[in-house]
C-alpha cells in the first residue's frame, strides 16, 4: 500500500484536530467526563515516561514512584494547609523533579539490567513507605479529606466532573506543549543522539551523563504533575498510585501507543483506557482476559505501536515554497 504524504501544514491541522476532538468530548460525552479526564492525565504520565524511555533510552519500570510522589505532595499540601490548585501542581512538580534528580545518580550510571532493578526497588520502597506512614498518607485506605479550592477562585470542582475536565485539559495541553518544546530543542536532539549511539555522543564531547540526569529529572517532574492532577481532580490519593502495578500499566500504555513518538503516550492512553472501560462493562468478571488478548494482538500486529503503524501509512514531506 502506497503511503500518503503529509506536509507540515497537514500535520499542524491534524494536531489541532486531535486537541479539538479531545475538547469536544466535554459536549459530546457529558456522562464520561471523569473517564476523559483520567485518560488525559494518564496520557501525560505516559508522555513523561516516553521522555526517559523513548527519547533518552533510560530503561525504567518504576515511574509510578514519581507519579505517586506528585499525587501525595499535592494531596498532603491541600489537606494540611494550602488548597489552591495551580500552586499545588507546582509543588508536585518540584517535589517529584528533586526526587528524580536525586535518584538519577543511581539510575543513569548503571546498565539496562541495573536500571531495571533500581527503578523497581525504588518503587517498591516508596510503596512500603507510604503504607508504613499510614498516619500521614492513610496507608491502604488512601489519603482522604483532600479538598481543593475553586480554580482561579471561581470554578468549584463539581460531582459531574465538568471543572475537573476543563482544568485537566488546560494543564495537560500546557505540559504537552512544554514537553514538545524541550524535545525539539538542541537538548532534545542531543537526547536522541545519546539514544542512538551513546559512544558517538561521548566521542564528540557531549556531557552524556549530565544530560541523561536532567532528562530523567524532567521526566519525573512531568510524572509528578500528572499525579498531582489526578489527586486534585479526584480529591483522593490511593496507595496504588505509587505501586509497581501503576508503573506496569503506564508502560503498557506507552508501548501500545508507540515509544519515541510525541503522541504515542496520548494515543496509547486513549485506546487502552477506552478498551479497558469497554471490556469492564461488557464482561465484569473476565475483562482482564479479553484485555490481555487485545494487548497481545495489538503488539503482534502493530510493530512500533499505533504510531508506528500510522508512520508506515503516512509519509512526512518537506515544506514547499
Amino acid at each position: 500500500m502506497k503511503p500518503v504524504t503529509m506536509f507540515p501544514t497537514h500535520l499542524r491541522i491534524a494536531e489541532t484536530a486531535f486537541w479539538l476532538a479531545l475538547a469536544s468530548s466535554f459536549f459530546l460525552l457529558p456522562d464520561k467526563l471523569t473517564l476523559m479526564s483520567q485518560i488525559m492525565i494518564f496520557g501525560l504520565f505516559a508522555v513523561s515516561l516516553d521522555m526517559a524511555l523513548g527519547y533518552a533510552g533510560i530503561l525504567t519500570v518504576g515511574h509510578a514512584a514519581f507519579f505517586g510522589a506528585g499525587a501525595y505532595a499535592a494531596g498532603l499540601l491541600a489537606k494540611y494547609g494550602w488548597s489552591e490548585p495551580f500552586t499545588g501542581l507546582v509543588f508536585a512538580l518540584v517535589a517529584s523533579g528533586l526526587l528524580g534528580y536525586a535518584l538519577s545518580y543511581l539510575v543513569v550510571r548503571g546498565a539496562d539490567l541495573t536500571r531495571l532493578m533500581i527503578t523497581i526497588g525504588v518503587c517498591v520502597l516508596l510503596y512500603e513507605l507510604a503504607n508504613r506512614l499510614s498516619g500521614i498518607t492513610g496507608g491502604t485506605d488512601g489519603l482522604q479529606g483532600v479538598v481543593i479550592a475553586p480554580v482561579l477562585g471561581l470554578f468549584d470542582f463539581d460531582l459531574y466532573g465538568k471543572t475537573a475536565f476543563c482544568y485537566a485539559f488546560v494543564v495537560v495541553l500546557a505540559m504537552f506543549l512544554l514537553v514538545r518544546l524541550v524535545l525539539r530543542s538542541p537538548f532534545g536532539l542531543a537526547l536522541r543522539g545519546i539514544h542512538d549511539s551513546r559512544k558517538r555522543m561521548t566521542a564528540i564531547g557531549s556531557p552524556v551523563e549530565a544530560r541523561l540526569r536532567m532528562a530523567y529529572a524532567m521526566s519525573a517532574a512531568v510524572a509528578g504533575v500528572a499525579g498531582g492532577l489526578l489527586a486534585q481532580t479526584t480529591q483522593f490519593v490511593g496507595i496504588e498510585s505509587i505501586g509497581f502495578n501503576r508503573s506496569a500499566e503506564v508502560l503498557i500504555i506507552l508501548v501500545l501507543g508507540g515509544t519515541g513518538r510525541l503522541y504515542g503516550g496520548m494515543i496509547g492512553a486513549i485506546v487502552y483506557m477506552l478498551v479497558h472501560d469497554w471490556f469492564a462493562d461488557m464482561n465484569p468478571q473476565y475483562w482482564m482476559f479479553w484485555l490481555g488478548i487485545f494487548l497481545i494482538a495489538a503488539v503482534m500486529l502493530g510493530r512500533g505501536g499505533i504510531m508506528g503503524a500510522l508512520s508506515r501509512l503516512v509519509r512526512t514531506g518537506k515544506a514547499t515554497r
